[in-house]
């Protein structure tokens, strides 16, 4: 609470306050919209709190007075304001080209400072943040003019020289906090509204803003319609820049289980593989709450609209700050767990914040959209529910969305997940078509030939010989450059979703940037009531399309006394990391070691269970199983450290996890495995990258450990008409 003083001047009776106001500077060239912006998101914040506003162009001592009036703005406006006291100061007459009348300005709660310099170098340890506004040169000459008139024309070219020699010496727009490409749309107040309580010099003060967040209403609707995915994510979604589809591409596809899995077909753990693809989820960052975020070594990119912050620190301490507290109720009969919320990827570089090393990737550490709409489609009901947070354009939305659906649904194709029906087991082994159309074949190179990678599987089994690790998950990355106009993401994921149906595939687009995922392995869940489940997948073999061949090879897996004792080692390894936030007692083991079976591969899954106390803070629990110990091995922390000298490169997107994370509190994430990145490289061209591995123990066989990679590489290469590269 502020409390405010009073105290005797030479000009009368000033005021002061306690504590010291928060001052959020607006700077940009002339032109840019600073003016206009500051006034309207003074406006919405008077609705909470109280604002003070103050513009430099009252305080310029003349067209050639840049340098000076930053001077003058930073001793006698700024320093008396950052104390908490009003600022007594000259402004200036540009009529008369002399000092004008003496003015105060009062300190608030928030003070807003706008002009050019409002962010100068010197002023910034007074600032609690800074906003870079910009545009186009012509486009700020025409705003500036049209404002100013015929006073300001004569003087743009002197003035604009100023800025510039001013700026090359003092880059604000490096050092801001919010970028606006300022548009003029009048979207720009309520996008930076929606990223200022991001700012940690902000989050204080603007506690009732992120309050208010929490008690969004949440439009519903559900409509019976056993929509084709594929068609409804191209309708709604096909044009947008950042756009995410969780897609159960094996849903209508049976999942082979029973007594061989470990378990009788009666008991309810068995049917958990059903139930892992009973939803899908397709959403953008459209619309009115719409945002989107990247992380890179330790600084968190958020985008809204035309505005873009930057907020230093580890993501999951910035993800805790937006995720993990219950901000809306589920609708009425809606059996799903996401009730919109942030979605994409976590990469496997993020394991620097808990306990890894600090390794760099090409690709960002994180990208995740917050979706304010969706539609979630429930397989099972044969009903798709359209999810809208209650905004201006959420009508119009929803309106639209519902047309989509019955579009989708009337007019089925061979794109979507139901088709995958038609492939019986061992079907994908049999060659023909890639179904990526004509696109040339990409010819794969690894970063490690078939004699390096066995070396490194020897120098595995040496550590863990000497007692350095029980079990150490190795792996590569094969990458292929093709020319940018050959390789359509959206053709090539729906090709490998036909190709490779499972619970977890999905396709993640992001400006420059395309995930194509065919995941079958869930990292973690945390559902809103705080139950936890992790599935990790330890042990694989091939499909075979000979049934009595394919039947032989899942026992060979069922059996497998080593196969079992890597699954065993995983299960303890995130049995422990569960517990570090679970409720004393509650980790459970409902399957050991079960047997799956998917269109590629046979897989043993393990199934562990906990529960979390309430008020627990989710993120941290996710940080605490990050990354999934099934892509690190066990002990996780020491062994991650050999995997970075083993692998001696980044594994970026792969090994880390895909999912979303609810407004509801709820996060359901599976391991980045399976799954093909691509990503324009600016000059032409596009990389796409696959990474591959295995876990080595000390029995592992090296070529069996090396076979077993290009197995689990088959399903994604043979899509693409590729082969894995030569030993």
């Amino acid at each position: 609470m502020h409390t405010w003083r009073g105290r005797r001047t030479e000009n009368g009776t000033l005021y002061s306050m306690s504590p010291a106001p928060v001052i959020i500077a607006i700077d940009g060239r002339s032109g840019a919209g600073k003016t206009t912006l500051a006034v309207e998101l003074a406006a919405r914040l008077r609705a909470r709190h109280k604002v003070s506003l103050f513009h430099l162009e009252d305080i310029y001592p003349g067209w050639n007075g840049l340098a000076a009036g930053i001077e003058r703005y930073i001793s006698t406006v700024l320093g008396p304001l950052s104390r908490g006291e009003a600022a007594a100061w000259t402004s200036w007459d540009w009529e008369r080209h002399y000092d004008g009348d003496p003015r105060v300005t009062l300190p608030a709660e928030i003070v807003i400072v706008e002009g050019v310099g409002a962010a100068a170098a010197a002023a910034r340890p007074f600032l609690s943040a800074v906003i870079w506004a910009d545009s186009p040169e012509d486009v700020r000459r025409t705003r500036a003019l049209q404002r100013d008139g015929e006073t300001y024309e004569p003087y743009w070219d002197q003035w604009a020289a100023q800025e510039s020699e001013w700026l090359a010496a003092d880059d604000v727009a490096a050092e801001a906090d919010l970028h606006i490409r300022n548009v003029a749309d009048g979207g720009a107040p309520e996008d930076v509204l929606q990223l200022l309580p991001y700012l940690p010099g902000l989050a204080q003060v603007l506690a009732p803003e992120l309050s208010a967040r929490r008690g969004l209403s949440l439009r519903a609707e559900r409509l019976d319609a056993r929509t084709q995915a594929a068609e409804l994510f191209s309708a709604l979604y096909g044009r947008s820049a950042n756009a995410v589809w969780l897609d159960s591409s094996n849903a209508g596809v049976s999942i082979i289980t029973g007594p061989a899995a470990g378990g009788d077909p009666a008991d309810p753990t068995v049917r958990t593989a059903a139930e892992r693809s009973r939803f899908s989820i397709l959403a953008d960052d459209g619309g009115t709450f719409g945002q989107s975020v990247t992380h890179r070594a330790g600084a968190s990119h958020i985008s809204a609209g035309s505005v873009t912050a930057s907020v230093d620190g580890p993501f999951f301490r910035w993800l805790d700050t937006v995720w993990g507290r219950r901000a809306v109720r589920a609708p009425e009969g809606y059996p799903g767990e996401f009730t919109l919320g942030w979605l994409g990827y976590l990469g496997y570089e993020l394991k620097r914040e808990t306990g890894g090393a600090d390794v760099s990737a090409a690709t960002p550490d994180a990208a995740l959209i917050f979706a304010g709409r969706a539609v979630v489609l429930d397989h099972v009901e044969g009903t798709a529910w359209l999810l809208a947070l209650d905004a201006p354009d959420a009508t119009e939305w929803l309106d639209t969305a519902r047309a989509a659906v019955r579009a989708a649904a009337a007019t089925p194709t061979a794109s979507d997940s139901q088709d995958a029906a038609a492939y019986p087991a061992g079907a994908a082994l049999d060659g023909g078509s890639t179904g990526v159309g004509g696109s040339p074949v990409p010819a794969f190179t690894s970063r490690d030939s078939g004699v390096a990678y066995r070396a490194k599987i020897a120098e595995a089994q040496r550590e863990i010989g000497e007692g350095n690790t029980y079990e150490v998950c190795l792996t590569t990355t094969l990458a292929a450059h093709v020319p940018a106009d050959t390789v359509d993401p959206w053709n090539t994921y729906l090709a490998l979703r036909r190709r490779n149906p499972a619970p977890f595939a999905s396709y993640l687009a992001f400006d420059g940037l395309a995930v194509a995922s065919t995941s079958p392995e869930r990292f973690l869940r945390i559902a809103s009531d705080g139950g936890m489940r992790a599935e990790p997948i330890k042990g694989t073999r091939r499909r075979a399309a000979d049934a009595a061949e394919d039947a032989a090879l899942r026992t060979e897996l069922a059996t497998s006394l080593k196969d079992r004792a890597e699954n065993i080692m995983i299960v303890d390894l995130l049995r422990n990391d569960l517990s570090h936030f679970a409720v004393p007692g509650s980790v459970t083991v409902s399957r050991l070691c079960a047997i799956e079976s998917y269109a590629t591969v046979h897989q043993m899954v393990s199934t562990i269970d906990a529960s979390l106390p309430p008020g627990s803070p989710r993120a941290e629990a996710v940080a605490a199983c990050f990354p999934a110990g099934s892509m690190t091995g066990a002990p996780k922390i020491s062994t991650m450290a050999i995997l970075d000298r083993l692998e001696a490169g980044p594994r970026g997107v792969y090994s880390g996890a895909i999912g979303y994370f609810s407004l509801n509190g709820a996060t359901d994430l599976a391991v980045a495995i399976r799954t093909l990145v691509i990503s324009a490289d600016g000059d032409g061209t596009a990389e796409l990258t696959l990474g591959v591995g295995g876990a080595i123990t000390s029995d592992s066989v090296p070529d069996e450990e090396y076979d077993e990679i290009r197995t689990k590489a088959y399903g994604v290469l043979s899509t693409l008409g590729a082969e894995f590269p030569d030993p």
